[in-house]
């Protein structure tokens, strides 16, 4: 079996990160899903069985994935699923294994910030003097768009058409780096 699945969970063990013989970079970790089931009767979310799957990431995906995901995070991971079974001692295991083209983390949980990175896995603002690069909005720093991009935020600050769960009114994102800055007036 080897089909494409997309699973959301919770990042079960610490990441290990390894090197094949041929020098290939390799990160795994463990994922547990959770069924969660609205009980009618008792008017209460419970959860149900939780799957285990190990998610096997290879070269730059593998290098992204050992220094942004954390045991006990919750994640999305999108990638083949290979069903596999052994024999030992008489007794037959069985495993189910993620060779993951892409993983994420779940922001319905929480928020994060992106850093692209480009081919050498560096990240894609660094330039090769070592000055450190500006942020967007920067004196010398310019809006590269392509046609199908958004042009450049006005502000640095937006609010965001949705409310806090506190009751204190919409939301306010730094639309720089994506992060919540506080409730609006």
């Amino acid at each position: 079996m080897n089909d494409t699945i997309t699973l959301r969970g919770f990042v079960a063990s610490e990441v290990k990160s390894s090197t094949t013989t041929r020098g290939t970079s390799t990160a795994s970790f463990r994922l547990g899903t959770t069924e969660r089931r609205y009980d009618r009767a008792s008017n209460t979310w419970v959860d149900g069985n939780t799957n285990w799957y190990t998610v096997q990431s290879f070269r730059y995906l593998a290098g992204h994935v050992g220094c942004s995901v954390k045991k006990g995070q919750r994640v999305i991971v999108v990638g083949k699923l290979r069903l596999r079974q052994w024999e030992h001692e008489g007794k037959i295991y069985h495993v189910a294994e993620i060779d993951a083209e892409s993983v994420g983390h779940d922001l319905m949980w929480g928020s994060a910030n992106f850093t692209r990175m480009n081919g050498t896995s560096a990240p894609a603002d660094s330039n090769p003097s070592g000055e450190a690069a500006g942020k967007l909005g920067d004196p010398g720093i310019e809006w590269e768009a392509d046609d199908n991009e958004q042009a450049p935020p006005e502000d640095e600050t937006e609010t965001v058409d949705v409310d806090d769960p506190d009751g204190a009114g919409p939301l306010v994102v730094n639309t720089t780096t994506g992060e919540l800055v506080g409730a609006g007036a």
